[in-house]
């Protein structure tokens, strides 16, 4: 494994990203996070994986700069695919999922976060969906999971302006369980994890299957549009430019095409 490290304890495993300097979710970081679920899927010493992340971060999202290397409109939406397909696994993961969030949870991070099953935060996180700053839209379920934790006019406001929350006000919306000052932030997440993985794991397993059934019909017609969608606004002018500005570190300057 080249950015995960895992460590099994009490029936917990801690999985720990170590992509630095911003843990971002490159497509070879998504491939060896499927490899480390397939591991402790299997593993019949894990009850409960933990999920966190190394260094400042839990995840600032996506890998932007790997974008500029996808020349079609298909190549963005498989990519899309790929990620829902993957989140998708850890929402209906048969063991309890839980994302320890310091830092920030940013665009694909804070994907990464909503798919897990209970999401704690350090007071002073930052969680939010900042694509639009860069003239795209999120592309790993998060037009979809944000409104269902936080309601549609709150998940409207945090796309549409590209602002984050605290980790104290995620709290406050529901988008995280609980938040806590960040220096105890992995310590309560470890307790938290150690009392469910007292718990049977048949009856986790059935009660993650049966939390499924209120995501709601129209989930996977959304998810599937947006994947389209992600692929097509690639090919807009303010999106080339969203991203240049961002490699350039320079404010983006949208025109509306």
């Amino acid at each position: 494994m080249n950015y995960f490290t895992v460590q099994i304890e009490e029936k917990v495993a801690t999985i720990i990203l170590n992509r630095p300097p911003a843990n971002a979710l490159a497509s070879d970081v998504l491939k060896e996070l499927s490899l480390v679920l397939d591991e402790v899927e299997k593993n019949e010493d894990v009850r409960v994986l933990l999920l966190k992340g190394e260094g400042r971060f839990f995840s600032a999202g996506a890998d932007i700069k790997e974008f500029t290397e996808v020349d079609s409109e298909q190549g963005f939406k498989e990519i899309a695919e790929r990620g829902q397909q993957l989140f998708n696994r850890i929402e209906n993961f048969p063991k309890p999922v839980i994302a320890a969030i310091h830092g920030a949870a940013l665009g694909g991070g804070l994907e990464l976060a909503m798919a897990c099953h209970i999401r704690l935060a350090g007071e002073n996180a930052k969680l939010g969906l900042p694509e639009l700053q860069l003239g795209i839209i999120p592309g790993f379920a998060g037009t979809q999971r944000l409104p269902r934790l936080v309601g549609v006019p709150k998940a409207a406001e945090m796309m549409f302006t590209s602002e984050p929350v605290t980790g104290k006000q995620a709290a406050a919306l529901g988008l995280v369980n609980h938040a806590y000052p960040e220096e105890v932030l992995f310590e309560e997440a470890e307790k938290l994890a150690r009392k469910i993985a007292a718990k049977s794991p048949i009856s986790l397993r059935h009660t993650i299957e049966l939390l499924q059934y209120a995501k709601g019909a129209s989930f996977e017609k959304g998810v599937s549009q947006e994947a389209s969608l992600f692929g097509k606004i690639f090919f807009t002018e303010d999106a080339k430019e969203g991203i240049q500005a961002f490699i350039e570190k320079r404010s983006p300057e949208f025109k509306g095409k």
